[in-house]
């Protein structure tokens, strides 16, 4: 399998270089220049367009444009801002030299980052102060990132959370049969648990993307800056909501297809006030979908308003919330006996559109999300941010089934209905951002505080522990039934609550030498403290976590090396020993060191990625034979990984991915030798993602096409590496037409009609398409 993963990459770079070649061969004339605010700073994703010809481009983060191989002619440059006139200015371009236009827009850097663009974004863009919790350039930040863009999930015509983060390096998505939602990256899996950079959460009711800017994917271990709750040994992934803008703009978008699928969304901005210092946004969705099994539904609904309130010139609010309710089937998660002969899925005999439980064993869950946040001017350089978030998650009532399989044509069920289930999440933040000069020297400043309340009650009521039915999915049998379930279920059992407080502090700076040479180095003090519940000891625990990163770049604002160590970690309750003692666990470490390439060529035509990494957690918690516990296991998680993306030239655009891990356990107990040299659960070696779009730039203007496909290798279960989840690709296509206020997209998704299954053992759809129709007024 790496021969094919190691031919994948080869094929990358060689369709990548085509496309540069031949895209810069032919040289003429060029255009390039700077545009900025009326403030004078730069003004970066600002649409440049050459009057009456196929050229366009956006300016990057530092404002800078260029168009190049532009024929000698006399042309006019509109640089088109949503909500402003567009500015006009006259060029001429001559063979072999370059002409240069600069233009201050009239309006401040603070509106310019609130307001949409009509046209489509660069997908290349990685612009973000959420990464670092500072304005920090992707060239510049020693850590990876992906960054997933509302434009691409739009293209694609992708309806949930999965399908869009497919698109990040080596991401694989997983459905779990709880009905929350994770990814699985560098060996490790992590929830969608950051939300505007604060704490939110995915656990029971999944998440919408309606209200979805971007998808921000952190790699690495991120506890220093954002926490144990928030971050995995793998990463971050932090969700941008949208937020409102200066004018007046609607956008009405139906998505309707197979199995049933009718999905209709909203988008609403309009100010409240003449001055424009009160903003409204509100994004809202209805989805409705069968499953492509004979049983099996998804109904959802969202509702996202949001307000933005510039008190002052120095002082704005924004207020947002977001409700999302989901009722819906719950994936099953298969067993196997060792004596039944089953490797992996394929080897079951259940029909693949078949399902062993029947629509009315569902759940219904619901999440309210409010969030509150100051941003206060101190001076030009000095800003206080001031963030209050609240999350609630509840579950009503949830059946989950559990099948295992005694042989390919047997399973014995068993279930719990869980509920009611509350889990509640409070956080308060400041953060003070800074940046001075000392001679030569550049500093940049964040010091935070945050404080952290979590909360909950738990209840579930199994079934018997010996299974209350078994299916032979060779005869004419009838799906597993809510009443089924009720007849042979035992009294509840209600866990007591949680209190959880968490008092946080953490403090980054980062120093540049030299206009090339960047120093990072943070740290975190986090105190958590569990109360005592009655029947669980309540506990108190200390974790200082660092992170230090060093960039150098070889070519300005092009190349640059870098490396770096990050730390991630999770706080551990006591656990009791046989004896009746109790084991204080110490908070579980990983720590990171990575290096690699970064490099955003042609004028950002070109974003890649290219970095080796080792992960290593050297205090595992071990349960040995004779149930005695100790925390001296090792796992070690290490790989490449390479991102490519790329607008070669107008109209084609490129994103492509490959990453590959190898997570093992490479120490244990010695009363678990079995597993040592084992590869870690949820941990696929090799991960290709591929997506190509070309949108016709003179005649069948406004047509598009585009293509891609994804590859996922084989990964096991269980540390056991007994039972396996097979390796699969599938290949997508979009045929899309769009005009300035309208937009048709369909979209064939697993065109080969791949069987495949997901991390957790599930089905996934065979082939299928979607069709989109959108309006914007």
């Amino acid at each position: 399998m790496k021969y094919f993963s190691l031919k994948a990459l080869h094929f990358l770079f060689i369709f990548s270089f085509f496309f540069i070649t031949v895209s810069y061969a032919q040289q003429h004339g060029k255009i390039n220049g700077r545009i900025t605010t009326s403030d004078g700073k730069p003004a970066s994703e600002v649409n440049i367009i050459l009057k009456d010809s196929k050229y366009s481009t956006f300016t990057n983060e530092d404002g800078y444009f260029e168009l190049s191989r532009i024929r000698e002619n006399n042309y006019t440059l509109l640089v088109s801002l949503t909500g402003y006139e567009t500015s006009e200015q006259q060029v001429t371009v001559e063979n072999g030299k370059t002409a240069t236009v600069n233009v201050v827009l009239n309006v401040s850097n603070k509106e310019l980052e609130e307001v949409v663009i009509n046209n489509r974004k660069s997908l290349i863009s990685k612009k973000t102060t959420y990464v670092a919790r500072m304005p920090l350039k992707n060239i510049e930040n020693p850590q990876v990132y992906n960054v997933i863009h509302k434009e691409l999930i739009q293209e694609q015509v992708v309806i949930d959370i999965a399908g869009a983060v497919r698109n990040a390096p080596g991401v694989v998505p997983v459905n779990f049969p709880s009905g929350g939602f994770a990814v699985i990256f560098r060996g490790f899996s992590v929830g969608i648990n950051s939300r505007n950079g604060m704490e939110t959460l995915s656990g029971r009711s999944s998440v919408g993307i309606a209200n979805v800017e971007r998808i921000e994917v952190l790699k690495g271990p991120s506890g220093t800056l954002f926490g144990s709750s928030a971050s995995s040994f793998g990463g971050v992934v932090n969700l941008v909501t949208k937020k409102p803008f200066e004018t007046s703009a609607t956008e009405v978008s139906y998505t309707g297809g197979s199995f049933s699928t009718n999905r209709l969304t909203v988008d609403v901005n309009t100010p409240l006030t003449k001055d424009k210092n009160v903003l409204f946004r509100l994004n809202a969705a209805v989805n409705r979908e069968k499953s492509f099994l004979d049983y099996g539904f998804n109904n959802t609904l969202s509702f996202a308003p949001s307000i933005t309130f510039k008190a002052n010139e120095k002082l704005t609010f924004n207020i947002d919330a977001e409700l999302f309710n989901v009722n819906n089937t719950r994936p099953l998660y298969p067993a196997v006996t060792a004596a039944s002969g089953i490797s992996n899925p394929s080897q079951i005999k259940l029909d693949y559109k078949k399902s062993l439980v029947h629509d009315d064993a569902d759940a219904k869950t619901s999440s309210a999300k409010a969030f509150v946040q100051a941003e206060y001017q101190i001076s030009e350089r000095w800003k206080s941010t001031t963030l209050f978030s609240y999350v609630n998650e509840d579950v009503e009532y949830s059946y989950q089934v559990l099948p295992t399989w005694t042989s390919p044509t047997t399973a014995t069920i068993r279930a719990t209905l869980f509920g009611p289930i509350s889990s509640n999440y409070t956080n308060i933040q400041e953060n003070i951002n800074g940046e001075f000069t000392t001679g030569i020297l550049k500093h940049k400043i964040l010091a935070g505080i945050n404080y952290r309340y979590y909360t909950d009650t738990f209840s579930s009521t199994p079934t018997p522990a010996a299974a209350f039915r078994t299916i032979d999915v060779t005869t004419n049998f009838t799906p597993v039934r809510r009443k089924d379930i009720d007849a042979v279920l035992l009294a509840p059992v209600i866990r007591a609550g949680r209190d959880e407080y968490t008092f946080s502090g953490y403090a980054s700076y980062v120093l540049g030498v030299s206009d090339r040479l960047f120093a990072m180095a943070s740290l975190r003090f986090d105190n958590f403290e569990r109360k005592d519940s009655g029947a669980v000891p309540g506990y108190n625990q200390n974790s200082l976590s660092p992170k230090l990163g060093l960039v150098y770049q070889i070519l300005k604002d092009q190349i640059s090396i870098f490396g770096n160590y990050m730390n991630g970690f999770q706080n551990l309750a006591p656990v009791n020993q046989p004896d009746g003692s109790q084991l204080v666990l110490d908070p579980l470490y990983a720590n990171q060191y990575e290096a690699g390439v970064k490099a955003e060529l042609f004028n950002k035509k070109l974003s890649t990625t290219f970095s080796y990494y080792n992960i290593t957690n050297d205090n595992a918690v071990i349960r040995q034979a004779d149930l005695v516990y100790q925390q001296d296991g090792k796992q070690v998680s290490k790989g490449v990984e390479f991102e490519l993306i790329a607008n070669p030239f107008p109209g084609l655009d490129i994103t492509a991915g490959y990453a590959y891990n190898d997570n093992r356990i490479v120490k244990t107990s010695d009363a678990n030798k079995a597993i040592e040299g084992n590869k870690a659960q949820d941990a696929p070696a090799n991960v290709v993602n591929f997506w190509a779009s070309y949108k016709f730039q003179n005649a069948l203007k406004g047509f598009g096409i585009g293509a891609g496909a994804n590859y996922v290798d084989k990964s096991y279960m269980s540390t056991a590496n007994t039972f396996y989840i097979p390796s699969y690709t599938i290949f997508n296509q979009t045929v899309f037409y769009e005009q300035a206020n309208w937009r048709i997209g369909l979209k064939l998704n697993n065109i080969t009609n791949e069987k495949y299954w997901s991390s957790w053992g599930a089905p996934q759809p065979p082939a299928h398409f979607l069709v989109n129709l959108a309006f914007k007024f």
